[in-house]
């Protein structure tokens, strides 16, 4: 029996005609195997727990199963703040849409799956490191509870593929509540197909912001929610210290979802200004410059549906993006910190300690997790992470003088900071460990991370080691937009 007999599936943004996307069919891989499946997701999607030939067969491009219609879409963007109108999905192909048992529709797409009319100069395929990235981080940021697309499943093969060297074709099931971008506004915006542009804008609406339908103007009540979402977004990258690396806007969900994984990487020794992107070299996309682009980005999506909305209310929307961010990110720390008051000398607090951490090449993750710790009279191993001890001290005598005026127990105040401070996150040299592994045809270390990854709050005792500081081979690791 199929595995499709048992799910509901929609095809929703197919029934968008005039130049939304255009119908490919995937490439099929060589010799593809799994490497890893989503169980869980896939129970949600009543997909099966287990993966099975036929799935790999069907998702590799070896057999296009009468339940997939695959597209391309067709968008545009600014990369790098430079518009391009020539992009859409170059490599991947949405193949259908599927009711999940919580009631939302996923999009099922497929990324690597070989040339399309928007390859421009690629060859449509995503290499096995790449993948194994995202596969990884999407779900390691959902599990965190940061909003994002999620992994399916994963998929190596004997196709070759030649970026620096020679490397193995895989592709990344991904699932997402939407693959719209801001990218494919301006797309319609630029060439001036303004029914098209309303089209998508409806569509959007009947879709994903439902609400709006009974608002006095449906499109700005749309585009508020996109700017809230986006702003909440980003605070939280911000507050768990993860950096996108290439935050283009046809990078940008309309739902405020992580998505299009590149070049990204999790703070270890707090820096700033930290560039995941070697490719980078303006630090456009620097960690402490992710709010100022998300603002960027909007107000480029704004220009796109100037058509439809009034200039004064795109900007009167766009005004509310900074104090949303800047609200939800002092939400965020003060459940990191535990300082659920809020007292006059807070901000003076948060300043010192961001600023003895960025001078002592402090670890992000660890900082934060040890200071949940203070419970079990831990105060040395929070020291010890500092080059400067004595101002380390200093700032956290300060801080348990302030912690006295809150209401909780230590107790109490340090288990629930520990459910907002994770103990394990995806370091770039634990993805790389697993990567390596995986070019040689071990992927153990895939699925050991995909399980560690799922608890990241949870003390793991037999996987300890994966919360210790990065090696210092780990500094020298550079990840660009190729991989």
């Amino acid at each position: 029996m199929s595995a499709w007999s048992s799910v509901t599936l929609q095809y929703r943004f197919h029934q968008l005609t005039n130049g939304f996307y255009q119908t490919v069919l995937p490439t099929p891989l060589q010799l593809p195997e799994w490497v890893d499946w989503n169980s869980e997701l896939a129970e949600l999607l009543s997909l099966p727990k287990e993966p099975s030939p036929q799935l790999l067969s069907e998702f590799s491009g070896q057999i296009l199963p009468d339940e997939f219609r695959p597209i391309a879409m067709k968008y545009a963007g600014h990369q790098f703040g430079q518009y391009n109108p020539d992009l859409g999905d170059g490599r991947g192909l949405l193949v259908a849409e599927i009711k999940a048992k919580n009631n939302l529709t996923y999009d099922v797409h497929i990324k690597g799956a070989g040339l399309t009319p928007f390859s421009r100069q690629g060859d449509g395929r995503a290499v096995l490191r790449s993948s194994i990235r995202e596969y990884l981080c999407s779900e390691a940021l959902y599990y965190l509870g940061i909003p994002t697309s999620r992994a399916l499943g994963l998929i190596n093969s004997r196709t070759p593929v030649y970026r620096e060297k020679t490397e193995t074709g895989a592709i990344c099931i991904r699932v997402a509540e939407s693959h719209i971008r801001f990218g494919h506004f301006e797309h319609f915006f630029y060439t001036g197909q303004h029914d098209q542009l309303k089209q998508l804008l409806d569509f959007c609406i009947d879709h994903y912001f439902v609400a709006s339908q009974k608002t006095e103007k449906p499109y700005l009540s749309m585009f508020e929610q996109v700017v809230m979402s986006t702003a909440q977004l980003i605070a939280k990258w911000n507050a768990f210290g993860f950096a996108h690396g290439v935050l283009n806007t046809d990078n940008m969900s309309i739902l405020g979802q992580t998505f299009d994984f590149g070049p990204f990487g999790f703070l270890d020794a707090y820096q700033p200004n930290y560039i995941c992107n070697h490719s980078d070299y303006q630090g456009r996309y620097a960690f402490s410059n992710q709010p100022n682009i998300g603002l960027w980005n909007l107000t480029a999506l704004a220009h796109a549906l100037s058509p439809f909305i009034e200039r004064s209310d795109l900007d009167s929307a766009l005004e509310n993006y900074e104090p949303e961010l800047n609200q939800e990110y002092s939400r965020l720390m003060r459940n990191k910190t535990g300082l659920n008051t809020k007292q006059p000398q807070d901000g003076e607090l948060f300043n010192q300690l961001f600023t003895l951490m960025a001078e002592n090449k402090t670890d992000y993750t660890r900082f934060f997790r040890q200071l949940s710790m203070l419970d079990q009279d831990n105060e040395q191993a929070i020291l010890d992470l500092f080059i400067d001890r004595s101002k380390a001290k200093q700032w956290l005598d300060r801080y348990l003088k302030r912690v006295e005026q809150e209401s909780e127990s230590i107790q109490q105040r340090c288990q629930a900071m520990r459910s907002f401070n994770p103990k394990y996150i995806l370091r770039n040299h634990l993805a790389q460990i697993a990567i390596d592994r995986a070019e040689e045809g071990d992927y153990s270390e895939v699925k050991v991370l995909m399980e560690l990854l799922k608890n990241p709050y949870e003390e793991q005792p037999k996987f300890d080691h994966y919360s210790n500081l990065p090696p210092s081979w780990a500094q020298e690791l550079e990840i660009s937009c190729s991989s």
